[in-house]
């Protein structure tokens, strides 16, 4: 069953760019509470990896807005996606309907514990050597330091000479040497309320927000906003232009401005609008 959750979890990521991946999970509608527990119930209960198929795709978007929030250490953005949608199928897989939260509030540690551990064994702050020049520099600096520190003019002249590379590029993989990999997370010493204790994992995403609350928004306001036009169809046209006009237009109109449009009172209008958005309420409720 693990094998083929695992299948399941990476599918629509052969998509041709990272752009037309993000495109086709944006169109996956979202799951409603109910849905989503009766889904999951069956996988619980009876191991349908339809209903865990349906469980993650629905949640890819999430795993891709999630994926994007670590897009600054020069990793794939592909393979962010990846590593999420395996912790969302390791979610989806242990995820209990009867303790009463939403998949995304649960998913979420799991999406994060993925990514945080493909970002901690392939994160470099820098490619200390990648041509032929660095790499021999990389190989043969160490060995022509004759002190600690830095290296004074003479010195850099020398072991460019000697190498035979320039001095620029000297300066520049001594530089490189120096750095010192950063711990993901503060040590079990570091105090947080400190002065220069930091650590990516406080910067890597924003603490301040509820990635799922956000994602749920996003999807209730595209929702909402779905069903305001739908329910402008069913108005006649002359209502349509009213509620258009005085509430949609970015410079709106005014009752005597389209009483004037329509030959009728001002009273008339006000009267067509509070019918055109009475209908529109109830249409949306």
């Amino acid at each position: 069953m693990t094998k083929d959750l695992y299948a399941l979890a990476l599918t629509g990521q052969q998509s041709a760019s990272v752009e037309g991946y993000l495109q086709s999970v944006s169109t996956i509608p979202m799951l409603g509470a109910e849905e989503e527990k009766k889904l999951a119930t069956r996988l619980q209960e009876e191991g349908d990896l339809n209903a865990a198929k349906q469980l993650i795709m629905s949640h890819l978007r999430f795993v891709a807005h999630i994926a994007k929030s670590y897009s600054g250490y020069g990793l794939p953005q592909a393979d962010l996606i990846q590593e999420g949608n395996i912790g969302l199928m390791k979610a989806v897989k242990r995820f209990d309907p009867s303790v009463g939260v939403r998949l995304v509030s649960f998913a979420v540690h799991w999406i994060k514990a993925e990514i945080h551990e493909y970002v901690l064994k392939n994160w470099r702050i820098v490619k200390v050597a990648t041509t032929k020049a660095q790499r021999k520099l990389f190989f043969n600096l160490r060995k022509n330091k004759k002190r600690l520190g830095w290296f004074n003019q003479d010195e850099v002249t020398t072991v460019a000479n000697e190498l035979g590379v320039s001095e620029k590029e000297v300066r520049e993989m001594e530089s490189r040497m120096a750095g010192q990999d950063m711990g993901f997370d503060l040590s079990a010493d570091d105090d947080e309320s400190q002065a220069g204790n930091f650590s990516p994992v406080q910067y890597l995403t924003d603490t301040s927000s509820d990635l799922a609350e956000e994602v749920e928004q996003e999807q209730w306001q595209e929702q909402s906003h779905n069903r305001l036009f739908a329910a402008l169809k069913t108005l006649d046209e002359r209502s349509q232009d009213i509620v258009s006009a005085r509430w949609l237009a970015d410079e709106k109109a005014t009752l005597q401005d389209l009483a004037e449009k329509y030959s009728v009172s001002a009273e008339r209008v006000r009267q067509l609008e509070k019918s055109a958005m009475k209908k529109l309420q109830n249409a949306m409720s």
